[in-house]
C-alpha cells in the first residue's frame, strides 16, 4: 500500500467547518462566520445563549485538521431570556447540587452581568468540566469563568503512575498509545507527541486526567496530518 500525505487547504477546512456548523442543530450557521489561517479556526458574530457558542467551538473542534479553534461569538442575550443574577445564581447552584458527579459542597458560584465564576477545590477534573457543563447550560448564561482547581485526595507515585497512563492509552481505540509521550513531575503530567485530530488530542488529555493523583496536565500533543 502506498502511503501519502493528504494535503488540506485553509479554504477545504472553513468549508467542513461550515458543514459541520450546519449539521450542529444546538447552532445557527447563518449567524456564525468562520476564517481559517494555517489550520487555526476563528469564530465570529453573535449567539443567544453561551451554550451555543459551546456548541459551535465543539463542532469546529471536531473536524479533521483543525489545530486550534480562537472562540469569538458574542453572547448576546435576548430581552425575554435575560435573568437578574441573583435568580442566576440560584439556578446555577441549583444545577450543581442536581449533577452526581459534582461536589457541590465544595464550590462556590459567583455570578456578575450574567457571567457565572466557579471557585473552590475537587478531586478530580471530570467534577471540574461537570461542573462547567452544568452552568453553561443555563437559559441568561452570557459566559463561564473556571476557576475550581484540581485537589487530589491520593498522593501520586511518579513512575506507577507514568506506567498506568501509558497502559491506559494503550488499551483506548480512539489514539496510537506509540505517537504519544508521557513525563511525570509530581503530580504534573506532561503529554507530548503527535495526534491526528482535535478530539483525539481531546481525548488523549481525558485518559491522562482519570489517572489518580493527577493535578494538573500540561498537554504538548501537536495535531500532525492524517496519512493515508
Amino acid at each position: 500500500m502506498t502511503v501519502v500525505t493528504v494535503s488540506r487547504t485553509d479554504q477545504d477546512i472553513q468549508a467542513a467547518v461550515l458543514d459541520e456548523l450546519t449539521f450542529e442543530p444546538r447552532v445557527q450557521p447563518h449567524e456564525i462566520g468562520v476564517t481559517v489561517s494555517e489550520g487555526v479556526v476563528t469564530l465570529t458574530g453573535r449567539v443567544d445563549s453561551y451554550a451555543r457558542k459551546w456548541a459551535a467551538e465543539r463542532a469546529a473542534h471536531r473536524v479533521p485538521r483543525v489545530r486550534a479553534v480562537a472562540n469569538d461569538l458574542t453572547v448576546q442575550i435576548g430581552a425575554g431570556a435575560e435573568r437578574p443574577d441573583p435568580d442566576l445564581a440560584a439556578a446555577a447552584t441549583h444545577a450543581l447540587e442536581w449533577n452526581a458527579f459534582v461536589p457541590v459542597d465544595r464550590i462556590d458560584v459567583s455570578v456578575s452581568h450574567g457571567s457565572v465564576t466557579l471557585h473552590g477545590e475537587v478531586d478530580w477534573e471530570y467534577q471540574r468540566r461537570a461542573a462547567e457543563r452544568a452552568v453553561a447550560r443555563l437559559a441568561g448564561v452570557r459566559g463561564v469563568s473556571n476557576g475550581l482547581s484540581v485537589r487530589p485526595a491520593a498522593r501520586a507515585d511518579g513512575h506507577r503512575l507514568a506506567e498506568r497512563i501509558v497502559d491506559a492509552l494503550a488499551r483506548n481505540r480512539a489514539t496510537e498509545a506509540e505517537r504519544i509521550t508521557v513525563r511525570v513531575h509530581g503530580d504534573t503530567v506532561v503529554l507530548g507527541g503527535l495526534v491526528h485530530s482535535m478530539p483525539e488530542r481531546a481525548e488523549v488529555e481525558r485518559i491522562v486526567w482519570s489517572a489518580p493523583g493527577v493535578r494538573e496536565v500540561q498537554n504538548q500533543v501537536a495535531v500532525a496530518p492524517v496519512l493515508r
